[in-house]
Order: structure tokens, then sequence, then C-alpha cells
């Protein structure tokens, strides 16, 4: 009666991979319980995260290694994973919402978030003409959020004016505003396939962690560009990032409880370190209680049934 934050079904977001194939499942090693999925399988997700009260489901494509070039061109595809199983979703499943990562890492084959010059410097410009691209592709498809993880300097602005000019006047956009070059991040780079193709790091583009005041300046920017909500990521090392940014803007604000989040919680569980649900639930509570309006977790459709 006296608890000042509660969790519910509707504060979740479920992330799920997407493969080629049918009637695939690929179990994923070092995220134990999660797996790729064929677009007929995600479309049954899709239907356990609608029936547990999951809102939204984040997309991220596993793209065939004969699909990745320098150019990252096959997120221009409105015929690619992403896209098929958008609209896949809408066809079966029309009450949920989809939300689309936007970024080049899972179509390049250099594993960066955009496109690369001879010194190794990521074009920051060039690349914003691809995101415009890709953005406006998955929109098509049927896209509720537009997610931008790239960290590209300008781009939520500009993704904004090319939603508006082409009708896509409803379509949301979550700016990854916080975005950490993090260490937490291998086993979702396993899951997309990018982490054996990556060349150097991500440091040139995304955030130092030991900085916070620059988290505000980067949020500051993204709001004023046209984001409808933001993200800080990682989510539990950054709790504090998330209560600045609540503190200072009257914006939604979303965590992401990255792979590497989610493999401890589950390592912990596996060697009877601590019990999964009630780790899985102090977790989500965290995000809760430092301001976040929803997070993005691996765990949603099993938090999502513990709260029933």
């Amino acid at each position: 009666m006296f608890a000042e934050n509660r969790l519910h079904p509707s504060d979740l977001i479920w992330p799920l991979f997407v493969t080629e194939g049918s009637n695939v499942e690929e179990p994923i090693a070092s995220l134990p319980g999660v797996s790729r999925w064929s677009v007929d399988g995600i479309v049954g997700c899709a239907r356990q995260a609608r029936d547990a009260g999951i809102p939204c489901l984040a997309l991220f494509p596993n793209t065939q290694p004969e699909r990745r070039s320098d150019d990252g061109r096959e997120a221009l595809n409105p015929d690619n994973l992403m896209c098929r199983a958008i609209r896949a979703i809408k066809d079966s499943v029309p009450g949920i919402g989809i939300l689309t990562d936007v970024a080049l890492d899972p179509y390049t084959a250099h594993g960066q978030d955009g496109l690369v010059d001879d010194d190794g410097y990521i074009l920051n410009d060039e690349t914003i003409e691809i995101l415009v691209g890709q953005s406006l592709n998955q929109a098509a498809a049927g896209a509720d959020i537009i997610a931008p993880s790239d960290m590209m300097d300008g781009r939520v602005g500009i993704i904004r004016g090319a939603l508006e000019s082409h009708g896509h006047i409803n379509v949301q956009i979550m700016a990854y505003a916080a975005k950490y070059a993090s260490a937490f991040y291998g086993p979702f780079r396993d899951a997309v396939g990018s982490r054996g193709l990556l060349k150097g790091d991500k440091k040139g583009y995304q955030m130092d962690p030991a900085n916070a005041e620059e988290a505000l300046r980067e949020v500051a920017l993204d709001i004023a560009e046209g984001a409808d909500s933001v993200m800080v990521k990682p989510g539990m090392p950054y709790l504090d990032i998330i209560r600045a940014v609540k503190d200072r803007f009257e914006i939604p604000v979303f965590a992401y409880q990255v792979s590497g989040e989610y493999a401890m919680i589950e390592a912990a569980a596996a060697t009877g370190a601590g019990d999964r649900d009630a780790l899985v639930m102090e977790s989500l509570l965290a995000f809760k209680r430092a301001g976040c309006s929803g997070i993005l977790t691996y765990h949603a459709l099993h938090a999502a049934r513990l709260m029933h």
C-alpha cells in the first residue's frame, strides 16, 4: 500500500531478434533463454506479448553475411528482413506496437553503425542520409516508433523532417540519446551477427562512461530536434543518468536493460547466487524508481507473466 513505485506489463518493451528462414528458432549461446526467430516465429512472439499485456516489441535483424556491405545498403531494401517482420506482425497482431532500430551495424560488413572513411572514422553526414532512407523504409512497412541508435549528430531532426514530409506524421521517434560505449553489449552483437565483424570500437560516436553532463547535452539536442522520448543505454550501471535526465527534462525517459545485464542475471540465477524471479523484478523496479516511463528488457515476457 505504501510502495512509491509499481511495475506493470505496460511498462515493458520486448526486444526480439529476427532471422531468415521458416519455422526457425536459433538459441543464442551468450543470451540463455533468448533466440533468433524467423518471421513466422516472431509473429508467435507478438501474440504472446499481446496476451501478457506488453504493448510494444523492439525488432533487430540478424542480416545474412552475403547481404552485408560496407555501405549497409540492405537497410534500404523494402523487402528486407526487418520490413517483412513488421508487415507480418501488423497483419497478424495489429494491436501491438513496433519499435524499430535505426542504425547500420546490422547491415555493414565492418560492424560499425555508419559509413567509415579510409582512416576508420565514421562519416556522420553521409551516414545520416542512409539513416533517413532506413527510417522511411521502416515507417512505410508499419513501424510505430523509430529508434535511432546510431548516435550520429543531428540525425533526429533530419529524420523527423523526412517522416513529416513523407506523411508519416504519427510515427514517433525514441532517440537513443545517451548511449554509452559500453562493455555490456557483447551478447547483443552475437545476436545480430556483428561482433566478429567489428573492426576497432565505437568510442568515436558513443558516449564515454565517465561522462554525465555530456549526457544531458545530448538529450537536450535530441529533444530540440523533435524526439518524442529518449533512451539511456545501458540501464542499471547508468541509473544516475536516468534520474538526471528525468529531473531535467519533461519527456518520457526509457532505459534499455542490455544484453550483458540480462546475461549477468541469468548467470547469477544459474549458479544459485540469487533467485531469478526476484533479481528480475528488483532490477526492473529500480528503473521505475529512477524515473523511467518504460524499460526495454529481454526478461519482458517472463516479468509480465510474473505480474499477472
